[in-house]
């Protein structure tokens, strides 16, 4: 049964924990310098950065559940600027993430519709997002959930550019 819920502060350490393993799941190959990959998880997935980040009244964490166990998690920033948007009610989808094990039960569709029904309630009209370019099956997901290219992005870890798209959805 896939269960999914608001975090709160009691969620912290699931998160943050769900955050590393699935942010180096995704993207840890595309790193070619370990020591920048973890300390980039390090840094963006303590304890201390996820509460940080919990706690921020823009920034809304859900997470995901298959028979109780915590499998992935989406975050989003509500009214997150970005140049290409013209929305001032939008909101970043920065993570969306399910744990490579789960990924086979095609639960990725159903956390996504969720996120996009929360954000609707908040009254927010346009969702965007990042993709690494090589990433070709998260692109291809989204794609196929109706969100268009509308720009690029440079992601930086530890200094490295990492060149992703925008991609954005009237909701």
């Amino acid at each position: 049964m896939v269960k999914i819920k608001l975090a709160t502060e009691a969620d912290t350490e699931v998160l943050a924990l769900l955050g590393r393993i699935t942010w180096d799941e995704s993207h840890g190959h595309y790193i070619e310098d370990k020591n920048n990959l973890i300390k980039y998880l390090n840094e963006n997935f303590s304890i201390a950065k996820t509460k940080e980040n919990i706690n921020n009244q823009k920034n809304f964490f859900y997470v995901m559940y298959v028979d109780k166990l915590p499998v992935g998690y989406a975050k989003l920033i509500v009214n997150a600027e970005q140049e290409r948007i013209d929305s001032k009610n939008n909101c970043r989808l920065e993570r969306i993430f399910i744990l490579d094990d789960f990924i086979p039960l095609k639960i990725g569709h159903q956390l996504l519709t969720y996120v996009e029904e929360r954000a609707r309630e908040l009254k927010l009209d346009t969702m965007w997002l990042t993709v690494y370019i090589k990433n070709i099956r998260a692109i291809k997901f989204y794609e196929r959930n109706q969100y268009i290219h509308i720009g690029e992005l440079n992601f930086s870890v530890s200094g490295k550019e990492y060149e992703n798209i925008i991609l954005s959805k009237k909701i």
